[in-house]
């Protein structure tokens, strides 16, 4: 079985296969931005529920996952996987054929199908907040931290893990959702939200949650993260049980 539930067919039983697409404008720009911000990228096509809708899933470079849904029934093969530049490339000559699958090299859990809505954040919000964290470390990578040079992986990596915004859910009985700089940065770099007051006539991000997913949506896609599960870490009793 494979990540999110679904067993695909065998790798080489899809050279007839089409990819089913028809929203060619909007899964281009998804795949442009994917392929842009990672350059080996695969893409996975999985059916909606909905006829004549796909979602294309793919995993940002800094561990976010990256969904947009698109018109058309998709392969027809359940979950199918392929390199995001071939697909891209097929979208782009306006062709029909499916790329190599590559269901195998994708590792990755989905989040669960359903969610509850948590809150809703005004898109300026959002912008800002990832601007705030690019010039800051614009600043860092030319005056360092407190004087003191830094690396640059090592500052790109504490912005993205800071969290941006705590949303306290109405259910007193719920924990709070956390959204980091991930999310926002991932929201942002794929194009999701758009510009203010774009086509869309909706400039607001909504925060949802399944589990331990945690999803910003816009109006042009979503970008969910998984909290990693804690571990209790226990010393070992060296006593002999009697």
């Amino acid at each position: 079985m494979s990540a999110g539930g679904v067993t695909p067919r065998p790798e080489s039983d899809t050279a007839e296969l089409r990819h089913g697409i028809d929203g060619v404008a909007d899964a281009g720009a998804f795949l442009a931005r994917l392929v842009r911000l990672e350059p080996a990228a695969l893409v996975r096509l999985r059916p909606t529920g909905t006829p004549g809708r796909t979602a294309l899933w793919g995993r940002l470079p800094w561990g976010v996952l990256a969904v947009r849904t698109v018109s058309g029934p998709g392969p027809g093969a359940g979950d199918v996987t392929v390199a995001a530049g071939q697909l891209l490339a097929e979208l782009a000559a306006g062709r029909a054929g499916l790329p190599a699958r590559r269901d195998a090299q994708w590792r990755w859990p989905l989040p669960p199908a359903a969610s509850r809505p948590v809150e809703s954040l005004p898109g300026e919000e959002v912008r800002r907040l990832a601007e705030a964290a690019a010039g800051t470390l614009r600043e860092a990578a030319t005056n360092g931290v407190a004087g003191r040079a830094v690396g640059q992986r090592m500052l790109r990596d504490a912005l993205l893990d800071h969290v941006a915004v705590v949303v306290t859910p109405d259910d007193a009985a719920d924990r709070p959702v956390e959204v980091t700089q991930r999310m926002v940065q991932g929201l942002i770099r794929m194009g999701f939200l758009g510009a203010t007051g774009g086509s869309s006539g909706i400039d607001e991000v909504r925060v949802r949650a399944a589990g331990r997913w945690v999803a910003l949506v816009g109006p042009y896609g979503a970008v969910w993260s998984q909290k990693a599960t804690d571990l209790a870490v226990r010393p070992l009793d060296p006593r002999p049980k009697v």
